[in-house]
């Protein structure tokens, strides 16, 4: 092996931290064409975990590692969200975040790479591709396995949840999670209300603070949040609720009339 090669080898094992994905494309723009890749590849620096991706030989890598790959090598905004956000937070103690779920979301044209899709990351991973919400904003640096990864804020990942509902998220379990939002800039509230794109979402999302009696909510400026016009019904069977004109759980209702 030359010098140089020596030197270039040396030198992509530390272009990223350990436990991350190495995307091919991204591997070009450092100056590693295909052809040198595959040489690595056969040399065995580096193992394909699918088209397009490779992993250090003898490197452990999680979903944390592909996603911090999908977001400071692809720039996308592809994050943790909803509950996996809050348990990532410290936000949902209850909720276990080794139930084998993560929840992932991504803007409107934000695809997951088939290399992400495919390969066993020994948890299952739900995608949900939204614009309802300005993709980068509300979003937070955690670190997770001693890389940086951008998450949902707690106020996002609320509206997230409330996003999936109810289909994909029960409407009790929101309100829970919602009870838990005690200390939020106001400021950061209002721009994500005012912001969003699914009056569904900002009608619930209203109606829990105010049940959960939330001192945040009294600095709020409803009259610059749009909540749109008409009923909105999001169970069968429920409590409509006129302030915001949606139809809720019964036992959201009597649940918050307690509080």
């Amino acid at each position: 092996m030359s010098t140089e090669n020596g030197s270039k080898i040396n030198r992509l094992l530390h272009l990223q931290p350990s436990g991350v994905v190495l995307q091919s494309s991204w591997l070009v723009q450092q100056g590693y064409s295909h052809d040198l890749q595959q040489r690595y590849k056969k040399s065995q620096w580096l193992h394909s975990i699918g088209t397009g991706a490779f992993i250090r030989t003898g490197d452990q890598v999680g979903y944390e590692g592909a996603l911090y790959a999908l977001q400071k090598q692809s720039s996308l905004t592809i994050h943790p969200g909803g509950r996996t956000a809050l348990s990532l937070l410290g936000k949902a103690h209850y909720l276990e975040l080794a139930t084998n779920r993560i929840m992932l979301f991504g803007g409107s044209k934000e695809k997951l790479p088939a290399w992400f899709r495919n390969h066993d990351w020994n948890t299952k991973i739900d995608y949900c591709e939204t614009s309802f919400l300005p993709s980068e904003m509300g979003l937070t640096d955690v670190e997770i396995k001693n890389l940086s990864i951008k998450v949902s804020g707690s106020v996002r990942a609320i509206l997230e949840c409330l996003y999936l509902a109810p289909q994909k998220q029960e409407l009790m379990e929101c309100f829970e999670l919602m009870e838990g939002l005690n200390s939020v800039p106001p400021r950061q509230v209002q721009e994500l209300l005012e912001n969003c794109h699914s009056v569904k979402v900002k009608r619930l999302f209203l109606y829990m603070a105010e049940r959960a009696d939330h001192e945040w909510v009294k600095y709020l400026d409803l009259k610059n949040v749009n909540l749109g016009n008409g009923k909105r019904s999001t169970v069968k069977n429920g409590v409509y609720v006129d302030k915001y004109k949606i139809t809720v759980p019964k036992e959201l209702e009597q649940h918050g009339s307690q509080l």
